[in-house]
């Protein structure tokens, strides 16, 4: 019954056993509920793995030296667990997506066009500008967009205002999502205050896996280069790449934060921002990467680190890895 919370059927039959005749040896486990010791011994294992049995501080000869925890505590035991792998499973993915968006940016650079009709490339700002305004004069549902890059420059907002006015005004659907870091910048708050107040849909997150535009779930534009977005860019309309790309943008605007509200501390009392950072430094990113993810100075990416280097005890980034799995601030990712 439990083994949707990875508790097999002998380990948890052992573990009502435990829980009915606490005082129990092995031998007497394995025949009251008709199993081997052996099997006794690996279910054991398998609880004690998980947290569900305790040492019963009893001398050897009066049991076999547990206890089992109560049931409501066992059943919050598991379901802990459980959410932590599934938090690994969900990193593991939205990793998954965003590397392949990246790549399918990549690959659709490199084929030429008359090749592959799903994929157009764009050498240039100019070029890229120009392919936005036609995309964005044509929309007729829905413009959704990851922004990354942290504060934007007045001239660049200023730029687009009167598109996004335009797209807005002929009531097409507009979600845009930020990084966090631009609530502390006044020009690109103040832009993306405007866009809200005009129907515009707009929430942040602490960091975003690449820049990408997509009109009408039809037609998304990414940048050859993430690390220099105004040198080229693709416009892929391959119906498969556009959904891919299409669930990689709900994902993550799911678990954003609207404009607005503040973002709330996890478990740990940690802000989104700082888990992310922990998260990156358990990857090895460098100071100067984590900076650029984030949209901040690697001057504040490197006091961020080292404060939660030093709350963690960590002498590495590597240990500051392993110790945040350890102590829970960290799903493990096995």
């Amino acid at each position: 019954m439990l083994d949707v919370l990875g508790l097999d059927a002998v380990a948890e039959a052992i573990y009502r056993g435990m829980l009915t005749s606490p005082h129990d040896g092995v031998t007497a486990l394995a025949t009251r509920l008709g199993l081997t010791e052996e099997q006794v011994r690996r279910g054991l294992d398998r609880l004690s793995e998980l947290a569900l049995i305790q040492p019963s501080g009893r001398e050897e000869g009066e049991g076999i030296g547990f206890r089992a925890i109560g049931p409501e505590t066992a059943m919050e035991v598991l379901l802990a667990r459980q959410q932590a792998e599934l938090a690994a499973q969900q990193m593991r993915v939205e990793a998954s997506r965003a590397a392949a968006a990246q790549l399918i940016a990549e690959c659709s650079a490199l084929r030429p066009r008359a090749v592959d009709q799903a994929a157009e490339q764009l050498i240039g700002p100019e070029a890229i500008r120009e392919r936005l305004a036609e995309l964005a004069r044509t929309a007729r549902t829905e413009v959704t967009t990851f922004a990354p890059g942290g504060a934007h420059s007045a001239e660049d907002l200023a730029a687009s205002r009167k598109p996004n006015a335009d797209l807005l005004g002929r009531g097409v659907r507009m979600r845009t999502v930020y990084l966090d870091s631009v609530r502390n910048h006044a020009p690109t708050l103040e832009h993306v205050s405007w866009l809200h107040q005009h129907g515009g849909q707009v929430r942040t997150v602490p960091d975003l896996p690449i820049r990408m535009i997509i009109f009408d779930r039809r037609q998304a534009m990414l940048p050859i280069d993430t690390s220099d977005a105004r040198a080229g860019g693709v416009v892929l309309s391959g119906a498969g790449t556009v959904a891919a790309l299409c669930a990689l943008f709900e994902s993550v605007w799911q678990i954003a934060v609207p404009l607005g509200t503040t973002p709330k501390c996890d478990a740990k009392d940690m802000p989104p921002q700082e888990r992310a950072v922990l998260k990156m430094l358990a990857q090895g990113y460098t100071d100067e990467a984590i900076a650029k993810r984030l949209g901040v100075s690697p001057r504040t990416a490197r006091r961020v680190a080292a404060n939660l280097m030093e709350r963690l005890d960590a002498r590495s980034r590597f240990e500051a890895g392993v110790r945040a799995v350890q102590d829970g601030w960290l799903p493990s990712t096995r």
